[in-house]
């Protein structure tokens, strides 16, 4: 066999006959001409056809997960994203036994509550190499917020200093001129999408790297969420809040008072719902979410 189809190829572009005999069946034989080269590229296009759908059905379709790198790719994927989450759920199982057993220390009397903030502890923290300002500490600002505040809104530079400020010195909040500079350079890799439930973008950032305020307010919110880590929230003139998720430290208090550009943590990747070093920024006004790449500068 394999000579004759030698003998056959070689030809080229001669044409050669074939004459079909059925035996037994007393039927005429059939000829047939063919040209070897012309059989032979119908057979290489039909092979590349093939190949071809073949290719784009394993490569577009889900088929494409038996394909071991396509595989593995998810696979890691799938198994970074649920290693993540479960080392925010330990966090939270440690904070919540370090809880409990040092409540439990005071109802045996091990632990003075007078003397020691059982929950209030740096041991209570989810992570060690995280940290946020102990929950038993008061913030420098406390007497800001004494009866009856002032709003925020009413401290500007228009107002003279209510009294009781004084010595504190003077406490003055102009609106922040939109647009301002973003709290963190880096480059955004998740936009504004609130059909999602993504009220803010996600600015990806070298862990380690100083978060600051956009603009004068009060710190209204900072401490450990499951979902965001390290989360610190600052009001701002004119009904703007400013929200600031997956820290890896906080530099303020609930109640500080910052200024513009102030250093207020430094970014990580804590929390559950995050892949990776970066800072999940909001900005919400009148207790509604805005897109902030409308409001800051160079997004």
């Amino acid at each position: 066999m394999f000579s004759f189809l030698q003998e056959f190829f070689r030809r080229g572009k001669g044409i050669s006959t074939f004459v079909v005999i059925r035996e037994g069946t007393g039927k005429p034989a059939r000829q047939y001409r063919i040209v070897p080269r012309r059989l032979l590229l119908a057979l290489l296009g039909s092979a590349l056809v093939l190949f071809t759908f073949l290719t784009a059905l394993l490569v577009l379709s889900p088929l494409n997960r038996l394909l071991p790198e396509y595989g593995s790719s998810e696979i890691r994927q799938n198994a970074r994203l649920n290693a993540l989450r479960i080392t925010a759920l330990q966090d939270s199982l440690a904070a919540q036994e370090e809880y409990m057993t040092r409540l439990r220390q005071v109802f045996l009397g091990q632990i003075d509550p007078d003397t020691e903030d059982p929950v209030a502890s740096e041991t209570s923290l989810p992570r060690e190499d995280y940290a946020a300002p102990a929950s038993g500490e008061l913030s420098s600002n406390w007497t800001d917020h004494q009866q009856p505040a002032i709003t925020i809104d009413l401290l500007t530079e228009n107002n003279d200093t209510p009294a009781r400020m004084a010595n504190t010195g003077p406490v003055r909040f102009p609106s922040i001129v939109w647009p301002t500079l973003t709290p963190v350079d880096g480059f955004v890799t998740r936009g504004f999408n609130a059909s999602t439930g993504h009220y803010g973008i996600d600015i990806a950032v070298e862990e380690g790297t100083d978060i600051r305020s956009i603009g004068d307010g009060y710190v209204v919110m900072a401490d450990w969420t499951q979902e965001g880590g390290f989360t610190i929230a600052i009001q701002h003139s004119d009904g703007y809040l400013s929200v600031y998720k997956h820290n890896r430290h906080l530099y303020k208090r609930m109640g500080d008072r910052v200024q513009a550009r102030d250093n207020i943590a430094v970014s990580g990747n804590s929390g559950e719902f995050t892949t990776g070093p970066h800072l999940h920024f909001e900005l919400w006004h009148n207790g509604l979410a805005q897109d902030p790449s409308a409001y800051l500068v160079g997004i």
